[in-house]
């Protein structure tokens, strides 16, 4: 029996019996209600995840965009605050690989996050990611804006990925580990950055202290990215066919974070939330969700273009 039809007949019969009761004897069934209501929000919840691969592990990569040490910065606070929301969830998660800024903060970095509904779940978060506040790099306490761009793609297995990368599209160089890792990470030229000719894509790994490991790892993320952007390609191109007029969703700044005025404002789903240290802290379940929501056209962002 499905889930909506065992709901279905659940919330039939208890209306049956409400339908019989006294007043004083309805108020004995709130916990039955109750549970009827939870059940009915996980139900709903469970129709959002309309994207390909939703139960797959999310591959998330994090750059900082123009403004040298404080959007490197920011890519940090961004990295801590998916780090933090991973933790909170009990979800696990792969560093593999960080580089880092000059001054502070990191350039980019590449990660796994493992968990149910991973993908499905931060397939959302992609876009970029702009931050407003009074500068702690600035002696004259000036305000600044910072932006960093997240990328998410499904983590899927070879026998899934139909791709075919060929040599002499790609480039691939070695450099010495950043970080920490233990003795011998940062002594080897272990660590691997490949870059996609044909697309730019760049993926960098140094997780492990074989570069041979690396560089298998960097070639399956590099497939995996191929694949997703395939697959955006094909909709766009079916999308087109049908006529229809897209609005410009990744790539283009999803949400804004002012931190002295204490606001983060979500520009497709219109949800505000006041309370800036929270949310940095990892507390994003409310605007992953709206972006499902939103995603999924059963949600407006009337005037969340009026950002600070």
């Amino acid at each position: 029996m499905g889930q909506f039809t065992e709901l279905e007949r659940d919330a039939g019969d208890l209306a049956d019996v409400l339908a019989e009761a006294s007043e004083p004897e309805r108020e004995l069934f709130a916990p039955e209600l109750d549970n009827l209501s939870e059940r009915v929000g996980l139900l709903y919840r469970e129709t959002l995840f309309t994207m390909p691969h939703p139960d797959a592990p999310a591959i998330l990569s994090i750059k900082s965009g123009a403004g040298g040490t404080e959007s490197q910065d920011w890519a940090a606070m961004l990295l801590r605050m998916y780090s933090r929301w991973a933790e909170r969830r009990g979800f696990q998660l792969e560093l593999l690989d960080t580089q880092e800024g000059q001054q502070a903060g990191i350039t980019s970095c590449e990660l796994i996050v493992r968990g149910e509904r991973a993908y499905g779940l931060l397939s959302v978060e992609r876009g970029v990611h702009r931050l407003v506040r009074t500068s702690p790099f600035d002696s004259n306490n000036r305000r600044h804006t910072s932006f960093a761009s997240v990328e998410v793609v499904p983590e899927l297995p070879a026998e899934q990925l139909d791709i075919e990368v060929p040599e002499s599209d790609v480039r691939v160089d070695v450099y010495r580990s950043q970080g920490s890792g233990g003795q011998g990470v940062n002594t080897t030229d272990s660590a691997v950055r490949v870059l996609h000719i044909p697309t730019g894509i760049i993926v960098a790994i140094q997780v492990t202290r074989s570069q041979i490991k690396n560089r298998e790892m960097a070639m399956q993320i590099l497939k995996n990215r191929l694949y997703e952007l395939e697959q955006r390609k094909r909709e766009a191109e079916a999308a087109a066919a049908r006529g229809e007029q897209k609005a410009i969703e990744w790539g283009s700044q999803i949400r804004s974070y002012v931190l002295d005025k204490q606001y983060v404002k979500d520009h497709r789903s219109g949800l505000m939330r006041y309370d800036t240290a929270n949310v940095l802290d990892g507390d994003i379940d409310d605007l992953i969700w709206a972006g499902l929501e939103w995603r999924a056209g059963q949600r407006s962002a009337d005037g969340a273009d009026d950002a600070d």
